[in-house]
Order: C-alpha cells, then sequence, then structure tokens
C-alpha cells in the first residue's frame, strides 16, 4: 500500500433468499457457515450475517426478497455465472457435505492446475465454485 491510501477491503456481499430461516439453516448445514449476526429489523426484516467457520473478515448477508424484482432474482443473481467461490482444505468432505445437503452439482470433481474444482448450485440456485487450491 502507498503512503496516504486507505486500507479497504469487502467485508460483505448480499445474497437475495426466499426465507431468512431456510437459507440460515443451508449455509449452516451444507456449506458448514456460522452464523454471526441474526437482529430484528422491524417489519419482518433481518439483518443476518453468515460466514465460513473462522472467517468473519468476510460474510454474506442473506435479504429476504421484499419486492417482484427481488423474487425473480433469486438464484440468479449473477446472470447464471458462478457468482460465489468458496475455497477449502478438505476438498472431499465438503464435497460429500453438500451432496449430503441436497446441493446440485452441475459436473463431476475435476482437478485443475490450481487445485480441484466442483460447481454447484445453493438451495436457489445460485451457482458456487467450491475450490481447495493446490500448495
Amino acid at each position: 500500500m502507498t503512503a496516504g491510501a486507505a486500507a479497504r477491503r469487502i467485508a460483505m456481499a448480499t445474497v437475495v433468499v426466499r426465507d431468512y430461516d431456510e437459507a440460515i439453516a443451508w449455509y449452516r448445514d451444507a456449506l458448514g457457515f456460522d452464523l454471526l449476526e441474526d437482529s430484528d429489523r422491524g417489519d419482518g426484516k433481518r439483518w443476518v450475517r453468515m460466514a465460513p467457520t473462522g472467517d468473519a473478515g468476510f460474510s454474506l448477508l442473506l435479504a429476504r426478497a421484499a419486492t417482484p424484482a427481488q423474487v425473480a432474482a433469486i438464484g440468479d443473481q449473477h446472470g447464471g455465472r458462478v457468482g460465489f467461490f468458496l475455497h477449502t482444505d478438505d476438498f472431499a468432505g465438503d464435497h460429500a457435505r453438500l451432496a449430503a445437503a441436497g446441493a446440485r452439482f452441475e459436473e463431476a470433481p475435476r482437478h485443475e492446475a490450481y487445485g480441484s474444482v466442483v460447481v454447484f448450485r445453493d438451495l436457489y440456485g445460485n451457482r458456487w465454485d467450491l475450490i481447495e487450491p493446490r500448495t
């Protein structure tokens, strides 16, 4: 960082969901994420943040769809592209947990120059890469 430059980082990204509780359960059970915060904001709104266990430096904000446009975006927030990249040091274990939780895999796991990878969809249809980087 250059002298005088501000320190910045992306802290959070929103995932539009159909229901708070079903999303919390899926991200907890399938992805092994921790619930960092679940605060009532009134009028049925909640501030729900989740992150991979041991990594609260970046979190997902689960936001329940409130308008027709938001409902239409559920599961396709990245226009059909992979929108999330989850790194792991236990590819086989995480793949098995995802399979048991009902994740939809688009391919068989493959081994690339950069590591092991598989594309899956979460409970809403958002596309993710599960990656164990090659060390």
